[in-house]
């Protein structure tokens, strides 16, 4: 009988020994991590707990801290205090080349008098693995990215994303217990993107290896992400599935930053939401009284009667569906996800309806401005 074990299942593993001899993965943890530049704290109490094989996002705007939390788990920087650990040994003050780590960087850091071959060669020659075997190996890291015909071929010779699949070969042939990406996609163009963000979760799944990745692109994070860590000030504002990040956000930060939103104002009265007319619960537990409120786009629909009158002020075709910005005639703007068979131009009269799907609620003094 033949075991249902990725590790010893022929339909999934073929020949490549990079494959057949996956591990589970191994845990990470950071407990309580300070870091300072000088005066400046950078992480705040930073706490995360990433299962075997898991794959993590680390989501934020610049400065938020997410590259510190991944260079002080890969050693470049050593925390202030608090402590992190791999496998559950922990790895403070271990030197980067002893904690049997991959790295893959924005900047593709190619050797550029060096193939492919050798470029990803390297990493076992520095382990002193043999030549041979070194050899083998890096052509199984490339066939296994789909570049086995660029083995010969130099840096110069290859397009961005080929370079980059390049250096997440040689970061994956040293069979790594945890694989950290600090946005290694940033550099290449939309279409390019989308393809090697898929190829990654494809290997990281068949390898079963713990990933940790770092970005600033929302779409990025929730497409390819087992659970999604907001970051916000140094610490992490909500860490969870990309499902419970986007529909029930824990704050107005994560709210804001994940998905599309438009702001409104609202009356909060035992824990509903008096929105235009329309009553909508609300997450969470919100004090009686005005407030503003985020609704998604596709939770406002065009109505042929009733609703809310208003006019189109943009209407932009996405292939599949259009998102038209409408104003009211107090002056208020909300974006609203529909067919792209419902063709909109600027002046054009709409009314619209708001459907009851739960809000997020940011507490204000009074009544916001329309905006």
């Amino acid at each position: 009988m033949i075991s249902s074990h990725p590790s010893q299942d022929p339909r999934t593993t073929g020949s490549n020994m990079l494959v057949r001899e996956r591990g589970d993965g191994s845990p990470v943890a950071f407990s309580a991590v300070q870091k300072f530049f000088g005066t400046k704290q950078v992480l705040r109490d930073f706490e995360m707990q990433i299962e075997p094989g898991e794959f993590v996002s680390l989501l934020g705007p610049s400065g938020c801290g997410k590259t510190t939390a991944l260079r002080v788990l890969a050693g470049l920087e050593e925390p202030s205090s608090g402590f992190v650990s791999i496998g559950g040994v922990e790895v403070t003050g271990v030197p980067t080349n002893r904690r049997d780590l991959g790295m893959v960087f924005q900047a593709y850091s190619l050797f550029p008098h060096l193939d492919s071959l050798h470029n990803v060669m390297f990493g076992l020659q520095m382990r002193k693995v043999s030549k041979r075997q070194a050899t083998d190996r890096a052509r199984e890291a490339l066939d296994l990215v789909g570049l086995s015909e660029t083995a010969d071929r130099y840096p110069a010779q290859l397009s961005g994303g080929q370079q980059q699949r390049v250096a997440l070969a040689r970061a994956l042939v040293t069979q790594p217990k945890v694989l950290l990406l600090d946005e290694p996609l940033s550099a290449l163009d939309a279409k390019v993107r989308v393809q090697l963000r898929e190829e990654i979760r494809r290997l990281q799944l068949r390898l079963g290896i713990t990933t940790i990745f770092v970005t600033h692109d929302q779409e990025e994070a929730l497409a390819v992400s087992d659970r999604v860590a907001v970051m916000a000030g140094g610490r992490i504002e909500q860490i969870g599935t990309p499902e419970d990040l986007y529909t029930r956000p824990s704050s107005s930060t994560v709210a804001a930053f994940v998905g599309l939103s438009s702001v409104l104002p609202a009356q909060i009265l035992d824990d509903r939401a008096d929105v235009l007319g329309f009553s909508l619960p609300v997450l969470g537990r919100a004090a009686n009284g005005p407030a503003r409120v985020r609704v998604r786009p596709e939770n406002i629909r065009l109505v042929a009667e009733g609703g809310v009158p208003a006019v189109v002020e943009t209407s932009v075709y996405l292939g599949a569906l259009r998102r038209t910005r409408v104003r009211t005639a107090e002056g208020l703007r909300l974006s609203v996800q529909h067919r792209a068979d419902e063709r909109l131009d600027y002046g054009d009269p709409v009314r619209f309806a708001i459907d009851p799907v739960a809000v997020s609620v940011e507490p204000v003094a009074g009544t916001p401005e329309p905006r």
